[in-house]
């Protein structure tokens, strides 16, 4: 067990110099001792599941307290030692971070209903400290990878649940190097077939043809970097086999005819290198057209950033470039977990956590809820332009007057047009990543149309519609506009 504890400071004191190990050492010793004599199903000491979880955390780069709540995370549930006892020896935060992870315990898919209070614990959890989130997605990990050892109903119960609990929360807080974790895992117990497939398929077979492809791309941007002297570091890599397997399904189609399976992650010093280094990359190989997106100049909602392009590589092979510097790649990665090393540990509230309170406020039942939630949330996001440059998201497919709402309700309200890229536009129309939008009002006008509810797309939008039909005694018109 040394040898483990030892591991795990090797990691912190890497990623952290300055950090507190000897506070690090006493949780272990703690949870040691609390722990002494359980064994997990796989015959191991359960601290051994108290280290993975803390070492996963120390790789993501999280903060001290997040690293010593993961050592000690189950030891009021499974263990004497109680929550106070923990505050007493290691601080209220920690405690408080324990204390969160432990009521997300109960965390089952058990159907809608019980999926739905589930979601509003997790949400609720996140919106309070993310940190808390990112602690269960370790500890579900760390699970996920000892799934072996459990009935084969319950691998596939504790699967289902991290693939449509876990996982997507993860993306929303921007924590992709877990969320592919969790989806892989998952795929390999849900559909262990075609799992082994793209395994073979991806990671096997096209190994030698990715190693050539790999050095020969190295090979052409380093003659061409030179006389630029931008210092950059490069690899390549199989995008992860669930999102593989999901275009497949999305798009109906076969192993090769997902072109973009393959990436090229280049990293440097600066912004402006970014985009010296996509103008190489295009002076090199022809781009491929509509498969640019700059998320650096209009970054995701979760604060992804980093700019995409695909390029007819060497050979004509279709390759996907993100172009990065090492701040954005740690958040790309780690999320919300990178904050402390960028100075900014106390990140504002996500703005997708202050809408989905505000779902969960205006939500009649369990099937509103989750529809609202897969309107507004769990879809592609559109980047909409206010006209002073203030950057807006909103789900794929949104209109003019879900940009209105969403800006402030009296805008919705008095909403009479739109100026979309400058050019007069219905109010239905499907605005596209990086329209520029500008609502045309009449101040004059007391409340919105009712015949909007035919094509917006926001819950928000049709909150506000419905509410004023509502006091309008407009009901019956609003149930015959829904139903045809």
């Amino acid at each position: 067990m040394s040898h483990s504890i030892n591991n795990l400071l090797k990691i912190i004191r890497k990623n952290n110099p300055k950090a507190d190990l000897d506070l690090v050492k006493l949780a272990y010793e703690f949870a040691e001792k609390a722990h002494k004599g359980q064994k997990r199903l796989s015959g191991e000491p359960y601290i051994t599941h108290s280290i993975a979880t803390a070492e996963t955390l120390a790789k993501i780069k999280a903060d001290i307290p997040t690293i010593v709540a993961g050592l000690l995370h189950d030891v009021p549930e499974d263990t004497d030692v109680s929550l106070k006892e923990i505050e007493k020896n290691f601080g209220k935060e920690i405690a408080d971070l324990i204390k969160g992870v432990t009521k997300l315990s109960n965390v089952k898919y058990r159907g809608i209903e019980r999926y739905v209070e589930n979601l509003k614990k997790m949400f609720v959890a996140a919106a309070k400290d993310h940190r808390v989130m990112v602690i269960k997605f370790a500890d579900r990990l760390h699970n996920l990878k000892t799934l072996k050892y459990l009935p084969k109903y319950k691998r596939e119960r504790i699967a289902e649940e991290s693939l449509k609990i876990y996982a997507p929360i993860a993306g929303l807080l921007g924590v992709w190097h877990l969320r592919w974790q969790i989806e892989d895992e998952c795929f390999k117990y849900l559909d262990r077939k075609n799992y082994e497939k793209l395994k073979d398929k991806y990671e096997i077979k096209q190994q030698k043809e990715r190693d050539e492809l790999i050095k020969t791309v190295k090979k052409t941007l380093s003659e061409k970097t030179k006389k630029e002297n931008i210092k950059y570091e490069i690899n390549g890599r199989f995008k992860h086999l669930y999102s593989i397997w999901q275009k497949m399904q999305n798009k109906k189609k076969k192993f090769n005819e997902i072109y973009d399976v393959f990436a090229m992650r280049i990293i440097v010093d600066s912004v402006s290198d970014c985009y010296k280094m996509l103008g190489i990359i295009h002076s090199i190989w022809p781009p491929k057209k509509d498969r640019f997106k700059d998320y650096i100049s209009v970054p995701k909602p979760n604060g992804y950033r980093t700019l995409h392009t695909t390029v007819f590589g060497p050979k004509g092979k279709l390759i996907e470039f993100q172009i990065r510097t090492k701040q954005m790649h740690d958040e790309a990665l780690y999320g919300i977990a990178s904050h402390w090393r960028y100075k900014n540990p106390t990140q504002a509230r996500s703005s997708w956590i202050d809408e989905i309170l505000r779902i969960q406020k205006n939500s009649k039942d369990s099937k509103e809820y989750i529809k609202k939630l897969k309107f507004d949330i769990f879809q592609d996001r559109i980047f909409i332009f206010t006209p002073k440059g203030d950057v807006i998201d909103l789900p794929k497919d949104a209109t003019p007057v879900d940009f209105a709402y969403h800006v402030h309700t009296e805008i919705g309200n008095q909403c009479t047009g739109a100026l979309v890229n400058e050019k007069i536009s219905p109010l239905d129309t499907k605005l596209k990543n990086g329209d520029m939008v500008e609502i045309i009002r009449d101040k004059n006008r007391k409340g919105p149309n009712i015949d909007w509810l035919k094509f917006v797309k926001t819950g928000s939008a049709k909150d506000h519609i419905k509410r004023y039909a509502k006091n309008k005694g407009l009901i019956a018109t609003i149930l015959k506009k829904i139903t045809h």
